[in-house]
């Protein structure tokens, strides 16, 4: 099938005189044997001979040609072979003019152990041996505990280790707070807990519609039944089954469906994906591939697509925001890998013209966020995640303090931050009592309980990385509280000062990975945990101090112009609360009857402002 010619001395006029016209692949060297590019054809004298002109080259292809001093060929049987060749040797030899996709990791799946009596639902990454079901794949693991989360919501199928199932002897906090039924000490029977899991697989194949009517049935029953308690169980879970088809379900879509928008700019490239599995969005993930100067997106976006699926589980439908060249070329490779019909568009309407829209916003904002911050908390941030052994950059993290004076007015902080710096609208305070003054481990365990539970209970979102402002007796408390919460995807970090409490002498303790870490006082990802750590610190004195002053008991309400008692009732009753008032965004004010946004921002302001 290989036809390879190699020229020492170059003549191209007498090489591509003897240049085959079937199809394969080709590669560009420089003088000392180096691969420049490689390429594939459907003709390979037409497409060689094309580089070889005295006009019409783009200034990225002069650039190449203008070091090229051979060129080898690789003949193929079809041009579908030639593409998978050519991606082939694009991974192998990794030429600088080519566009180059990085990205090596195996992509996560749900897995619902179906042949144990009360079945468990986690995350699974590489080989699908065993038995069992498995859904996927997903974007990246924060998509999958996001479905895990609404999962445990909605079903209660458990999702603790085999291990912690086995040993229980009274039920743990996940049936406390409404996320299992708690099988392990045989407060469900094995046919109603085989209902859930059957409900589950309802979901995960997207066949809610299904789920729904047979849940509207069940409630129906129930209420007729007089078992009303039944029957709310079920109308909860068909309000949380709305809630998710209004986020999740895309219109008009039943298959499985990628939604790829390339963005180019300032000599980078993002391209967004949008992964929609059995009509569910299940998460969209970014790539910043490699390019050469001067590549156009749609040269980039068919790099892209033959890399990335030649590689990756295969949809049926590929929707880009560009038309590629080879699209047809690509729609039959992607075919025969698959062993079914592929199809590649970029003409739609409708429901499929917004997602590419949404695709396409993601992008450029991915990208415009990519170039600005580069140099700086990009940096700090990879630094930290290489000394921290993390497979990638965390999305999040957060840090605790505690703050008193001897003892009294105890007041815990929790800050965040992400990718993109502080994020203060999510900045926590805890007021801890019900313990001895001035222990601060206790303290700490507190304000854990109190912070993860809720965004257990809420299903939001849970950071990479917790770091706590302390040594190992407060690590050792933020320990006991994940152990408790079956919270095992969080990297604890202990940031103990040094002997001499002196900036730049501080020891991590990393109790998962089992060790310590002195990071040199110039590290970049030692400068990032001081900023957050004193960040902590700042809060939790401000609010300490905040509390000592208080004179008396006045709701913070009271002191906002155009706040007065009918629209304090109408906020705390309609957002349940002083605590969910403080926490409320804009949009969220503006529902409330008689707050205008201008007041709505106000009072946002009130309680989101840098004391």
């Amino acid at each position: 099938m290989a036809d390879t010619e190699v020229k020492n001395a170059f003549d191209a006029k007498a090489f591509l005189r003897t240049l085959t016209p079937r199809p394969g692949v080709y590669r560009m060297l420089d003088a000392g044997g180096e691969v420049l590019y490689v390429g594939k054809a459907r003709n390979l004298r037409k497409r060689v001979n094309s580089y070889f002109r005295n006009t019409g080259l783009a200034p990225k292809t002069q650039a190449l040609m203008r070091q090229v001093t051979g060129v080898e060929v690789t003949v193929t049987n079809t041009e579908s072979e030639a593409l998978i060749l050519e991606n082939n040797l694009i991974k192998s030899l990794r030429p600088r003019y080519n566009v180059l996709l990085r990205d090596d990791k195996s992509y996560p799946f749900i897995y619902l152990s179906v042949q144990d009596e009360y079945p468990r639902l986690t995350i699974h990454r590489g080989a699908r041996r065993g038995k069992g079901r498995y859904f996927g794949p997903y974007p990246n693991a924060g998509a999958v505990r996001e479905s895990l989360h609404l999962l445990q919501k909605m079903f209660r199928v458990r999702q603790c280790e085999d291990s912690f199932f086995s040993n229980r002897s009274r039920p743990c906090l996940q049936h406390q707070i409404k996320r299992c039924t708690a099988p392990c000490v045989g407060l469900v029977s094995a046919q109603e807990y085989a209902e859930d899991v059957r409900h589950t697989i309802l979901f995960l194949e997207g066949k809610s519609s299904v789920l729904n009517d047979e849940l509207v049935q069940r409630m129906e029953r129930a209420a007729e039944q007089l078992d009303y308690e039944r029957a709310a169980m079920y109308r909860d879970q068909i309000a949380s089954l709305r809630r998710v088809q209004e986020r999740q379900y895309v219109s008009g879509e039943s298959g499985d469906l990628d939604i790829l928008a390339c963005v180019v700019s300032g000599g980078v490239a993002c391209v967004q994906v949008f992964f929609v599995r059995n009509g569910v969005n299940l998460g969209n993930k970014m790539f910043f591939p490699k390019i050469p100067a001067g590549s156009e997106r749609e040269e980039v976006l068919s790099a892209f697509v033959a890399q990335y699926y030649l590689a990756h589980p295969i949809p049926q439908k590929l929707l880009l925001n560009c038309a590629l060249e080879d699209e047809d070329l690509l729609a039959q490779a992607l075919s025969e890998k698959a062993q079914r019909k592929v199809t590649l568009s970029h003409r739609v309407r409708g429901e499929k013209a917004h997602w590419l829209q949404l695709g396409v916003r993601n992008a450029e904002e991915a990208l415009a966020a990519r170039l600005s911050s580069q140099a700086g908390m990009s940096r700090r941030l990879q630094t930290l995640t290489h000394a921290l052994r993390l497979d990638e950059a965390p999305h999040r993290l957060e840090c605790f303090d505690i703050s008193h004076t001897q003892g009294e007015g105890t007041i815990a902080s929790c800050v965040v931050f992400d990718r993109e710096g502080a994020r203060k609208s999510d900045y926590r305070r805890f007021g801890i009592r019900d313990i001895t003054p001035g222990d601060d481990y206790a303290a700490m365990e507190q304000a854990l309980m109190r912070r993860y539970t809720r965004l257990k209970k809420e299903d939001a979102a849970l950071p990479e990385v917790v770091l706590i402002d302390g040594g190992k007796g407060q690590l050792s408390s933020a320990q006991k509280v994940m152990d408790e919460l079956q919270i095992e995807e969080i990297l604890l970090v202990g940031v103990a000062k040094g002997p001499e409490r002196r900036p730049g002498m501080e020891t991590l303790h990393i109790p998962a990975q089992g060790r310590q870490l002195d990071l040199e006082p110039g590290s970049p990802a030692l400068h990032l945990i001081q900023q957050i750590r004193d960040e902590a610190h700042r809060f939790a004195i401000t609010g300490h101090r905040q509390q000592r002053a208080r004179a008396r008991n006045v709701s913070p309400l009271e002191g906002i112009p155009g706040v007065g008692p009918r629209r304090r009732q109408q906020l705390l009753k309609q957002l349940g609360g002083m605590q969910e008032v403080m926490r409320a965004g804009v949009e969220d004010l503006c529902r409330v009857p008689g707050i205008s946004r201008a007041l709505a921002q106000q009072i946002y302001d009130t309680f989101h402002t840098d004391s």
